[in-house]
């Protein structure tokens, strides 16, 4: 497994899991895709502060025979690979646990929205598959209890639908981020947020609304 944290900085250990808010297991069988970006800026600091653990696992451990096989050609005929249900299977009771969450990232599964966020970062253990090549032998959907998909598009794995959907979730958990950034962001209420502007006041002959320098904070609440 490959701890998402950088040399040099303390991250989470055994005697912190008691306080920790999520733990997050990601299944894949190209870890440095996803290892990467967690390690860097606000998914970084949260592990850093202990509100979230995140462990990225190399599906190949538990692949088959001395090559470590976890995928085979499909039944029927066809293009391209399809993940075998043997090496998952192994992998989630390998790491399944009573409050465990499995979810598969597939172009089948429900909309991903901030609501669904919401409902996730309320989990204790969330557990994320990754499908690659050509996708999934149909009975690996009997082991996993979620299937999320993040836009009707193909990519070539679900690696960066896992990363869409854990760097949505983590940052809800308390104490990622300020409240107050959370609470007025957009889809918080079902609708984008307002605009909003920064110095200087006017760029490219576009000014900043006057109600906003009018130093009027009902005004400001309305027109937001």
């Amino acid at each position: 497994a490959v701890a998402v944290r950088r040399p040099g900085l303390r991250g989470a250990g055994a005697g912190d899991r008691a306080r920790m808010s999520l733990e997050v297991e990601i299944l894949t069988l190209f870890p440095a895709m996803v290892a990467g970006p967690l390690g860097e800026s606000i998914p970084r600091r949260i592990q850093e502060r202990g509100i979230a653990e995140i462990r990225v696992r190399d599906l190949r451990d538990w692949g088959l025979g001395r090559h470590r096989t976890v995928d085979d050609y499909t039944y029927g005929g066809g293009a391209g690979m399809v993940l075998r249900p043997e090496p998952v299977a192994a992998a989630l009771a390998e790491l399944r646990r009573d409050e465990t969450t499995v979810v598969l990232l597939d172009p089948a599964g429900e909309p991903f929205r901030q609501s669904t966020a919401v409902e996730l970062a309320g989990e204790r253990h969330l557990v994320f598959l990754c499908p690659r090549y050509e996708g999934i032998d149909e009975r690996i959907r009997t082991l996993v209890d979620r299937e999320l998909s993040i836009g009707d598009y193909v990519l070539t794995g679900g690696e960066l639908a896992a990363l869409v959907v854990v760097d949505a979730v983590i940052r809800l958990l308390p104490g990622a981020i300020e409240a107050d950034s959370i609470a007025e962001e957009s889809f918080s209420e079902g609708l984008l947020e307002y605009p909003q502007y920064t110095r200087p006041a006017r760029f490219m002959d576009l000014g900043v609304p006057a109600v906003l320098t009018s130093g009027d904070h009902g005004a400001v609440r309305r027109w937001r």
